[in-house]
């Protein structure tokens, strides 16, 4: 099958306009590809009848295998079901009028099945037929899926059908809300923001799926509330499932699951609901995204996840190693679908963890032809480019793999550092995981809650024997912890996390040369993620060790935090 295809781009809303003038200019072979068909059938009824869009209106007649060639919703003759017979029908018409024959491409062939060739010669001789008849005519291929033999794809002209912008969704909500505002089964509690919110996350699904995802919103609980965006967000994970590259992760969590990187949250609360309307209104274009770079293990996956909850937008992760396939062309086919399907369920966040693992070494020479320069190519563009409210929530651990062009300005919208947490950002890092934890162990009498006490005297405790420590070595400290605890059958203690602490050689031992390099670079070139006042005490330089005692780790060794000291 060729991949060469003459398109004509129709961005959402300009539908109307761009069909009206390929029919005053006499096109003779359309394609549209679209799920909805009811919808394209009305929409093309409608302009073909408008005697303001085209000067001479035309009739449509509708094909499909089941109810042959008649007008839209009736049934036409029996010997018109095959689609060589409807076309030939077609072509002894007399009226001006538009055919629309729906599921033609499963005649087309495909790679493991060839066209019909009479079928294919039909085709070819409609298109030349159309341009030179007296009476206006089109034919028009609507199916689900793009796909032209190599023979018509020079007489066919592809349009794109958008999906239902924000107005058309609004009324369908609107209208069910209407409908079901008598019936005391149902209450509605939300407000115009609430609204535009639950439009907005129905954009990117047909007005069919748009329609049964309020439905199921209204009905879950018996009302209508802000907490129902999250169903709404269930029916997308349909469509990113489908798509094969993208993953679709259910947002877990909070903010306030995140211990400390003030700053980061900040910057990230500010810019909540920035893609509604009321933002717009502002003169406030949605945000771009974010490249957050760092320590391993500091909390940048996990921030990315909490920006979608927080949000409440759909979490979509890309994994870059899906994008690259066997087959010549379909790495970058495959890149195009991940963006086009992003763009179709915004406003939502596209999470890319490691980015540098998957586009490392983009800016050299590769032996694979060039695939990965395109690929690398095509996002950049997009990223630079895009309109629709995709937030890019990228991480990176080794920022010095990434090719410079992807760090310039007007790709993301900031770039933060994340460094090992300060004095003050482990405790409520330990706070939150001995909480978690400690709900689910058993004191001596069978009751839950263990026999440690947290309180502000030993998280302070924790806090200071662990400094250095990432936040995933605090959480595998906890654990480590209940392990001793769970094999002597007792509560946790005190001197259990203190030996897990103890025992641990924390990464910023072991990799302390390279802290120190990602600290210079993110010193002039990243903000960062921690607050200000959670720096303090890395101003003074930390005391000399005792005679005798180890070297401090490399987070009190080097007392210059990485990242500019920027508040949000």
């Amino acid at each position: 099958m060729s991949a060469k295809k003459k398109a004509v781009a129709a961005p959402a809303g300009s539908f109307r306009q761009t069909f009206s003038e390929l029919l005053k200019a006499r096109h003779p072979v359309l394609l549209i590809e679209s799920y909805e068909e009811d919808r394209v059938v009305e929409e093309i009824s409608a302009i073909a009848g408008d005697s303001n869009l085209v000067r001479t209106p035309r009739q449509v007649r509708v094909w499909s295998a089941t109810s042959g060639l008649a007008a839209p919703g009736e049934t036409g003759p029996a010997g018109t079901r095959t689609p060589q017979a409807a076309l030939e029908e077609a072509l002894r018409a007399t009226d001006p009028t538009v055919f629309i024959f729906k599921d033609l491409h499963h005649y087309l062939g495909s790679d493991h099945r060839p066209a019909d060739p009479v079928l294919l010669r039909l085709l070819r001789d409609s298109a030349a037929t159309f341009q030179r008849s007296e009476h206006p005519a089109c034919l028009i291929l609507l199916s689900p899926a793009l796909t032209l033999p190599t023979d018509v794809e020079k007489d066919v002209t592809i349009i794109d059908f958008p999906l239902p912008d924000a107005a058309q969704l609004r009324g369908v909500l609107d209208g069910m809300i209407e409908a079901n505002k008598g019936r005391s089964r149902i209450a509605i509690e939300c407000s115009e923001d609430d609204l535009e919110r639950l439009t907005k996350a129905a954009l990117g699904l047909t007005l069919h799926e748009a329609e049964n995802a309020f439905a199921r919103a209204m009905v879950d609980r018996g009302t209508l509330s802000p907490d129902d965006v999250a169903v709404v967000a269930e029916q997308k994970a349909q469509t990113i499932r489908k798509s094969g590259i993208l993953e679709f992760v259910s947002a877990s969590g909070s903010v306030d699951d995140i211990g400390g990187l003030e700053n980061l949250k900040r910057w990230l609360a500010k810019r909540d609901g920035s893609w509604l309307d009321s933002a717009a209104a502002w003169g406030l274009p949605s945000p771009k995204g974010v490249l957050v770079t760092g320590v391993p293990g500091c909390g940048k996956s996990l921030t990315a996840k909490c920006t979608a909850s927080l949000w409440g937008l759909p979490l979509l992760r890309m994994d870059v190693g899906r994008v690259f396939a066997g087959l010549v062309g379909s790495s970058e086919q495959n890149m195009r679908a991940a963006l086009r399907t992003a763009e179709a369920v915004a406003p939502a966040v596209l999470w890319i963890d490691e980015i540098e693992k998957g586009f490392a070494g983009m800016g050299g020479p590769s032996g694979d032809s060039g695939t990965s320069q395109r690929v690398f190519g095509t996002f950049l563009t997009w990223l630079q480019e895009k309109t629709k409210p995709v937030f890019v929530f990228a991480t990176a651990n080794n920022i010095d793999r990434l090719p410079p062009e992807f760090l310039r300005k007007g790709r993301f919208d900031e770039i933060f550092f994340v460094d090992l947490p300060t004095d003050r950002e482990r405790v409520p890092i330990w706070q939150v995981h001995l909480s978690r934890r400690l709900s689910h162990v058993p004191t001596a009498d069978g009751g839950a809650g263990g026999k440690l006490t947290v309180d502000d005297a030993l998280l302070a405790d924790l806090a200071g024997r662990s400094e250095g420590y990432s936040g995933a070595e605090i959480e595998q400290a906890v654990i480590v912890a209940l392990y001793d605890a769970f094999a002597e059958r007792r509560p946790l203690e005190h001197t259990d996390l203190v030996r897990a602490i103890e025992t641990m050689v924390p990464l910023s031992v072991t990799q302390a040369e390279q802290i120190r390099a990602l600290r210079d670079w993110a010193d002039v070139r990243a903000v960062a993620a921690t607050a200000a006042e959670d720096r303090d005490d890395y101003d003074a330089p930390p005391p000399a060790p005792a005679p005798g005692e180890p070297a401090a780790p490399a987070d009190a060794a080097d007392r210059t935090r990485g990242g500019r000291t920027v508040d949000f």
